[in-house]
């Protein structure tokens, strides 16, 4: 995968350090990522996390690598924070669960794209058969601009993951 935005976790490092970088850079509201002062802010703020004090400091050791063993507390906070599951950033998840959580990401970060939402919106109670001459012409744009034909967190099938949140619940809109 590319750098940036695309890196997906695991590339080197620890695993809770690239997860980590891989929220920050992908899950923040349109403009620009979350930066460690912030999210620190808002978890320790936030009587949501559990009472959770967070710095901006240990938030970029977490990030660096230079430490790798939060408190349960820090790491639930944080999974909340990012509407993930703890066990993504614990690394517990088997290898279709982490893909899943991933999937997830890359399709609320596609959903951030006021154009690309206005697309899906407006298929909405269009007939199935309709839809699919939908997907067919974009597949074919896609083809003339030698994109994949299936866009990241797609199902494989051209249909986007719409379960809701990483575990199938509703997303906390935060992003």
């Amino acid at each position: 995968m590319a750098a940036g935005a695309d890196r997906s976790p695991d590339a080197a490092g620890s695993p809770l350090a690239d997860r980590l970088n891989y929220l920050f850079t992908t899950m923040h509201p349109p403009g620009a990522p979350y930066t460690n002062a912030h999210v620190a802010e808002e978890i320790s703020g936030g009587a949501e996390y559990g009472g959770v004090s967070l710095t901006e400091q240990y938030l970029s050791m977490l990030r660096n690598g230079r430490r790798t063993n939060p408190s349960p507390d820090v790491l639930r906070a944080l999974a909340k924070f990012f509407a993930v599951p703890v066990g993504y950033l614990l690394g517990d998840l088997s290898p279709s669960q982490a893909e899943r959580v991933e999937e997830e990401v890359r399709f609320l970060v596609a959903m951030r794209d006021k154009r690309v939402r206005s697309i899906a919106l407006r298929s909405v109670g269009l007939p199935p058969e309709v839809q699919d001459s939908l997907t067919t012409i974009i597949s074919q744009f896609r083809q003339q601009m030698n994109l994949p034909l299936e866009p990241p967190g797609t199902n494989g099938a051209g249909e986007a993951d719409g379960s809701g949140g990483p575990d199938g619940e509703a997303t906390n809109g935060r992003r």
